[in-house]
């Protein structure tokens, strides 16, 4: 099918690829809280006359157990990278096929053949990340490139961290804290981080995601937490400052995907092919503060992002990031089981 370039011709000929004669009704999106550019939203809506609705989960965990329960009435989920391939093991997902979409041609070729969806038949990037430390440099003036903020925090901090609540990124910068490889099963080490992470709990204040709020404002004199989420609150404060773990960090990808039961399929369809537009893809990311997949959206970024250290990762940190993948079951239900812990 030859595609056409033209919004309304654009629209004609994705709706003949999702065999439906009009864009109009709903859309139900089902994403991260504080993660969604409203101003992209009323851009949609107004051009395809379509409704969205969206409604926030607060982690991986939770957006699985909703979907997996049913009677939820979603059409997209943003799952992130290490949880994408348990969502299509476990046929939660359409294959869209958003490969075949007119506006595919504009995803950077690092993020076509992703491990966590070859060829990218079931999802399209939203934004990438990672998970680092935000501090306030007026409470505390040391290195801050280091998980012992949070996992060995210095006496100024104690009391005043924020952790976020999710369980691989949290598991991972400690397991790397002990020098070991995610997924992990060996039970010493395990042990260790274990041990780590209830000897480190007593010195948070807080595991939630008020951080955007709560850190400029001195709610919170350190974090760790999502890179975008701390670049927000260093424009609101200027004496956050951002660190990256040396002994290691999970980098994320966050992806759009329609679920297999859902009831707008064909508007779900499009708002798959209007992400991928480098003007939109960038509306997204000037809200939220990450990076996204999407060739061409730099021209259209504020100026601020282009050269943020929240989002320009240093030369000497660069391999100290790791992408998150799914471990097998067995020690899924290890880590699980010591996140239980964590959290009584």
């Amino acid at each position: 099918m030859k595609w056409k370039t033209t919004t309304a011709s654009a629209a004609i000929a994705l709706l003949a690829f999702t065999g439906v004669a009009a864009a109009e009704g709903e859309l139900n999106i089902y994403n991260w809280g504080d993660y969604t550019s409203p101003d992209m939203i009323k851009k949609f809506e107004e051009q395809y006359k379509v409704k969205v609705t969206i409604t926030d989960y607060d982690s991986n965990d939770t957006a699985l157990a909703k979907v997996r329960a049913g009677g939820h009435g979603f059409d997209i989920v943003v799952p992130s990278a290490n949880y994408v391939p348990i969502w299509i093991k476990e046929g939660l997902l359409l294959e869209a096929r958003p490969d075949q979409m007119e506006n595919f041609k504009n995803v950077d070729e690092r993020w076509v053949n992703v491990p966590w969806d070859e060829g990218r038949h079931y999802t399209v990037p939203w934004q990438w990340g990672l998970s680092g430390i935000g501090v306030n440099t007026k409470v505390y003036g040391g290195d801050i490139n280091t998980s012992a903020i949070f996992l060995d925090p210095p006496a100024e901090l104690v009391g005043k961290i924020n952790v976020e609540p999710e369980m691989t990124d949290v598991m991972f910068a400690t397991i790397k804290y002990f020098g070991g490889n995610w997924c992990t099963d060996d039970k010493e080490l395990l042990k260790k981080v274990r041990d780590k992470l209830l000897e480190a709990k007593p010195k948070w204040l807080a595991m939630d995601y008020s951080v955007t709020e709560k850190l400029p404002a001195g709610d919170y004199s350190a974090v760790y937490y999502w890179n975008g989420a701390i670049m927000r609150s260093r424009l609101a404060n200027p004496d956050i400052k951002f660190g990256y773990p040396k002994e290691g960090y999970p980098l994320f990808m966050d992806s759009v995907a329609i679920l297999k039961d859902a009831k707008n399929v064909d508007n779900a369809k499009l708002f798959m092919n209007f992400i991928m537009e480098p003007e939109n893809a960038a509306m997204i990311s000037a809200f939220a503060k990450y990076a996204n997949g999407i060739k061409g959206s730099d021209k259209f970024m504020p100026e601020e992002m282009k050269t943020a250290p929240e989002l320009v990762i240093p030369a000497e940190y660069e391999k100290a990031g790791e992408f998150l993948k799914a471990c097998p079951p067995e020690v899924s239900d290890l880590y699980t089981r010591i996140w239980t812990d964590v959290n009584k």
